[in-house]
């Protein structure tokens, strides 16, 4: 059975491809568009790229998971009135809008978002089959969901945590005896009053207030924290708790509340201590909370995903100070990696969690985009020089040289990119 996996969430949006439980391509908008984390719409590139690479015709695809973010205001069923009209006009001129299907999930009371989407539409306009199937993924499970496939742990905690998604900031599930159980964060908070506790929101509005463009920038502020000291932190941590069950709270009012503290903190303070300040909020209570669930709930090994954990210094911390036999990032921890959490959401209510876990593999490869064979020796000529040795050892013997390396090899690789 051939799934797509689609997410086109106003960052990071991307595609990607299974023949049934093996990924064949996964490829992210901005590496198409060379604009970094570039999303807000259907990834239609993407989903071309995904296609061509693991050869696979349009008739062939039989499902298509979509996470619950950013279409074509022609793909909903629901407007009406003044809203209607205005769509109707947008597109006649146009200007059509995209709008996020959670926003008006939880704008209609509802949640199920079959109800608000016309799949036939968006079909149609991808050159799929009419009688593909469509669904639509949780965020946060999508991002858990790839921590135990690509494991073969008997239990875990799995713990996400992000500037938000499906009206949620983190969750947090624990797999134990073939069963796993939501503690946090699954489609029951879809409709209940939005928490304002992300810490990883809080990271960039740091990011923000420091000059950087929030969602994109938050890297710089962990390479600065080391350059500063914590001045900052007992101002910050005063806004935020960890409850006995592990979940993370805040006292903000709301968002733009805690965007407007992080600035004024950041005005009285120089930028490295801001970096530190927000770095040891950011690893002091999200260690607390993974050790009070790891306590609750005696499990040994830990997988994490979301964008907080791109955050290198967390994990290292995460993997050092918590008495767990091994902890796995799932490599695309960013909303790179949610259509293929989706599409790993759609195969284990297809085939039920005992079928599902008998498919469970390691990930032996992360080259899952497209690959230019030599195209690189046309591309810089013939005063480069191929070294054909072992990679990882002459890349240090290089660098401790002082002389400028790159690394070009099989097909992109899946994930966000490296810093150097």
């Amino acid at each position: 059975m051939i799934i797509l996996g689609i997410h086109s969430g106003y960052h990071d949006a991307g595609a990607c491809v299974f023949d049934d439980y093996r990924m064949r391509a996964a490829v992210s908008l901005e590496r198409l568009t060379r604009r970094k984390t570039d999303g807000g719409r259907m990834p239609f590139e993407a989903i071309d790229e995904c296609l061509r690479i693991a050869g696979i015709e349009r008739r062939d695809v039989d499902a298509v998971m979509l996470g619950r973010a950013a279409f074509p205001w022609r793909y909903y069923r629901h407007f009406r009135g003044g809203r209607l009209i205005e769509g109707q006009i947008r597109e006649l001129i146009g200007k059509g809008k995209h709008k996020s299907m959670e926003r008006e999930l939880i704008r209609a009371g509802r949640g199920d978002a079959l109800k608000l989407f016309r799949p036939g539409r968006m079909l149609a306009e991808l050159g799929l089959r009419g009688d593909a199937a469509v669904g639509f993924f949780n965020h946060h499970l999508a991002h858990a969901l790839p921590c135990l496939f690509h494991t073969d742990w008997d239990d875990a905690l799995l713990y996400t945590s992000d500037g938000g998604g499906d009206n949620v900031q983190y969750s947090h599930r624990i797999f134990r005896d073939g069963r796993l159980k939501t503690l946090y964060g699954g489609d029951e908070c879809l409709l209940e009053p939005m928490r304002i506790d992300s810490l990883g929101l809080a990271y960039g509005y740091a990011t923000q207030a420091l000059g950087f463009r929030i969602n994109r920038h938050e890297g710089k502020l962990t390479g600065l924290a080391a350059y500063g000291e914590a001045s900052a932190y007992d101002q910050l941590a005063g806004h935020f708790s960890v409850d006995d069950a592990g979940q993370i709270r805040s006292d903000f009012a709301d968002n733009p509340a805690m965007r407007r503290f992080m600035f004024d903190v950041a005005a009285d303070i120089p930028r490295e201590d801001m970096a530190a300040s927000i770095q040891k909020l950011l690893e002091e209570f999200t260690l607390t909370s993974v050790r009070r669930l790891l306590a609750r709930h005696g499990v040994r090994h830990l997988g994490l995903a979301g964008g907080v954990f791109a955050n290198v210094s967390l994990n290292r911390r995460l993997a050092e100070e918590t008495d767990i036999d091994e902890v796995f990032v799932y490599p695309a921890m960013t909303d790179q990696g949610l259509g293929a959490g989706g599409v790993l959401a759609f195969l284990l209510e297809r085939d039920g969690m005992k079928a599902w876990l008998g498919q469970r593999h390691r990930l032996d490869h992360l080259y899952l985009g497209g690959d230019f064979g030599s195209g690189i020796d046309d591309v810089l000529g013939a005063e480069f020089k191929r070294v054909s040795t072992t990679p990882v050892e002459t890349s240090a013997e290089l660098l401790a040289a002082n002389r400028i390396v790159a690394i070009f090899t099989t097909g992109m690789e899946y994930g966000p990119r490296a810093l150097g």
